[in-house]
């Protein structure tokens, strides 16, 4: 699937952000995978005017795939972002304080901050930190600076890895990620979102997995600032546009603490 999209009548190029979505995709072992069956086939039914409809099933976590992590996702010390009680936000089984159904759609400033081509190489190393200096040569590169309500995307080049599974998800080797004091960084600007190219928004280490998420942490909880996580961001590299209009919504699912989502770049011509 080819992840530029034209619209010519628009005047803009449209690169999509999203990963596809298929069964034995990879992903965080820590959500349900992503499931699709037919369970109405051509032909199981006929009409009398010889018409037959099919139709899908979807099963899925809300947090597999190209998703938006909402301030619900984590907690520390029992408490979300703003010091909510965990027990003060959720009503039936759902978060109707900072559930994924409170987050607006995003119409605002993007900014790709490429890593790998800070440092020269095709892709971050597995493991590998990425640290302030990293963010602030990224964010040099594209001769303009963060602004309160922007979209930074942080691409580790790691989404090359995307059809290997095992690869992607990293367990053994490593993934690279961005590091606390990174994290608290990007936060610092004030920005709306960040997102990366990495099935969590943290620097895993080889063997560790999701062991700790100190990202996470500083973004959602500290900040109330939102993650996307397994974002498709080698179209976006490939074109030099590294700063642009910046387009997502997450599906109005109430209470739920994650949705998934095809942000996109809009890129004038």
């Amino acid at each position: 699937m080819s992840a530029l999209l034209d619209a010519v009548s628009d005047g803009v190029r449209v690169i999509d952000l999203a990963v596809p979505l298929f069964v034995g995709m990879p992903q965080s072992p820590n959500h349900p995978a992503f499931w699709h069956t037919l369970p109405r086939r051509h032909g199981d039914t006929v009409r009398d005017d010889g018409s037959s409809a099919s139709n899908d099933m979807i099963v899925m976590g809300t947090h597999v795939g190209t998703h938006i992590d909402a301030l619900a996702h984590v907690s520390f010390d029992g408490c979300l972002h703003g010091g909510v009680d965990v027990p003060d936000a959720m009503s039936g089984g759902k978060f109707l304080e900072h559930g994924v159904h409170t987050i607006e759609p995003m119409v605002t400033r993007g900014m790709l901050l490429d890593i790998p081509r800070v440092l020269g190489v095709s892709a971050c190393e597995p493991g590998y930190e990425i640290t302030v200096d990293d963010l602030v040569r990224a964010e040099e590169l594209t001769g303009s600076t963060l602004r309160t309500g922007d979209v930074a995307v942080i691409r580790s080049g790691w989404g090359q890895r995307f059809e290997d599974a095992v690869a992607f998800v990293g367990k053994d080797s490593g993934v690279p990620g961005v590091s606390e004091a990174g994290a608290r960084w990007l936060a610092g600007r004030q920005i709306l979102a960040a997102g990366a190219d990495t099935i969590a928004f943290e620097r895993l280490p080889p063997g560790d997995g999701h062991a700790v998420l100190p990202a996470h942490k500083v973004l959602l909880v500290e900040s109330g600032v939102y993650i996307i996580e397994t974002m498709a961001l080698e179209e976006l590299a490939r074109s030099g546009e590294l700063v642009f209009t910046f387009v997502l919504v997450p599906l109005n699912i109430i209470g739920a603490t994650g949705s998934p989502v095809r942000p996109l770049a809009v890129l004038s011509r």
